[in-house]
Parts: structure tokens; sequence; C-alpha cells
């Protein structure tokens, strides 16, 4: 049996929230189902700055509540990236990589330290269940691959990543994977809702973790069905609940995407570390051939 060890980075902030119980019953889950000696530590990083090493074989870095543009220089902000610059160091140098994802707050954060677009307020906020584009990068992303075109996500957000720097986004080999759905009456641009932000590193604004149980008790809190229908009126109220019960809208997503993540961050790891073994093989019988007299 595979022992993996997850970090989970805990950007919520002390604020209730149904991220973190949905990630781990996906992490349980998958255990569960491929038999895996999987066991993963959670950090609070925005109150108790606590940031994990770099023993972990991936980290997922979750959303969270405020601004991701107020926290900048701030003590927990500085112990976070240099774990990022610290992880991307790692996969540079060594074989075995260590992939990471980032949610929501974690996503944008990332583009606004890296400085790869305009990391602003939207003109109102974004909440509910929305279809998402993949771009021709997306189409062919591994951990989009389950996933159809569009594909449908719970959006909460206040903030948004629009006028992509396409010049950081190549000089860190980025590529924007999913852009919101197109609003042809309404003359703003289309936000980014994923980034492949090298190799080993993926970022999405929506939450991929989001299940329908969640969702629904979520809404059927008074403020929040208040602030839903006072913003957007009681149709999409309702439309939004009924959408949770759609096999093929956000479950799929759920089922889908973190999944697909561990499956590239667990196996592909596992073959890169097979191809290192296999390649140091055949230098050592290519030495020895040089090194052998008849």
């Amino acid at each position: 049996m595979r022992n993996v060890k997850i970090a989970v980075l805990d950007m919520y902030e002390g604020v209730p929230n149904e991220g973190m119980r949905c990630i781990r019953e996906i992490l349980t889950k998958y255990a569960e189902m491929h038999s895996l000696q999987l066991t993963f530590d959670e950090f609070e990083v925005r109150i108790q700055q606590q940031v994990p090493d770099t023993s972990y074989d991936i980290y997922i870095s979750t959303g969270g509540p405020g601004s991701p543009v107020d926290s900048e220089g701030s003590d927990w902000e500085t112990a976070y990236f240099r774990l990022v610059e610290d992880l991307m160091a790692w996969n540079k140098t060594e074989t075995v990589k260590k992939p990471m994802l980032f949610i929501c707050h974690s996503y944008q954060i990332m583009c606004r330290y890296y400085k790869l677009g305009n990391v602003c307020r939207r003109k109102s906020p974004a909440f509910g269940v929305f279809p998402v584009h993949k771009t021709e990068a997306g189409m062919q992303e591994k951990v989009f691959g389950a996933l159809p075109d569009p594909f449908y996500i719970v959006d909460s957000r206040n903030w948004q990543v629009i006028e992509l720097n396409e010049a950081n986004l190549a000089a860190m080999g980025a590529q924007v994977l999913a852009i919101e759905k197109e609003r042809p009456h309404v003359p703003l641009e289309r936000a980014t809702m994923s980034i492949r932000f090298n190799e080993h590193f993926i970022g999405t604004q929506f939450h991929p973790e989001a299940d329908a149980a969640g969702m629904h008790m979520y809404l059927q809190q008074e403020e929040k069905k208040e602030q839903v229908v006072s913003h957007h009126g009681i149709e999409k109220y309702e439309s939004m609940l009924t959408q949770l019960t759609d096999p093929d809208k956000i479950m799929l997503t759920h089922d889908r995407f973190i999944t697909a993540f561990l499956d590239y961050a667990i196996y592909g790891a596992l073959s890169d570390r097979l191809a290192a073994i296999e390649r140091s093989v055949q230098v050592a019988a290519h030495n020895d051939d040089k090194n052998t007299f008849f």
C-alpha cells in the first residue's frame, strides 16, 4: 500500500465554511477507493501562521474570505510564499515533483503575487452555479480531461482576475485554462477561472470541492437566502436549488476535478520516479559496458 502525505493549507481565517469538510471527505474517499495509506495535515495559515515544510507529497491551498489584495506584505503571506518558492525550487531540481492546487482566494493571491493580471473587485458579487468554458489550453489539460465543455462550477466571490499580463504568464510558463461564461449584454471582460501556473501548480477561481449537500445547507440559511434574492431575485434562488440536484453540473465537477488532480499528483509522480530509476539503470549499464574488457 502506497503512503501519501498531503498538506491542506486552510485559508479560511477561522470563518465557518463547507470547503474544509468537502476537501476532507474527498481525500478520505479517494484513499479508500485506491487503497492508499493517505494522511493529510491541516495548517491554519492566516491566523496562526502555520505553514508546512517541503516534506509532503501534495499541497492543497483552500479558498477563504476577505480581500486578496490587502494582505500583501503580511507576515502570513511572507511565510506562505516562501513555501511556494521552495516548492518551485524543489520541482526544478528533484526527480519526484510536488504538485499544488490553489483554490479561489489562494488562486487570487497567486495571480497578484506573480503579477499575472489585475486582481480587483467585481462590479457585483458572483454567487451560484455557473458554466465555465475551457480555453484551447484547457482542452488539453489533463486535470480537465474528465469534464465536458462547458462544465459547471460553484462560484462565490467578490473578486476576480482580469486584464492578464501575457508577458508575465509566458515568463512563468503559465496557461489560462478556463474563463467565465460569455455575457453579451455586459460590456465587461470575462474573468479567468483557472490557470496552470507551471507544470506542477494549478489554480481555480471556482470551488471544485463544493458538493450539493453543502451548497443546499448554505442556501437554506435565511441570511444567505435573503442576500441571493435581493441581488438576483427569487427565480434565480429557486433555479440554484434545482441545479444542485442535476448530476451533470456541480456534482460532476466535485467528483472529477480534485480526483483527477490527485491521480496526476500521485500516479504521475510515481511514473516520474520509475522513469528516473530506469534512466539510472540504463546509465549504469552503459558505463559498465564501457568498462568491461573481454
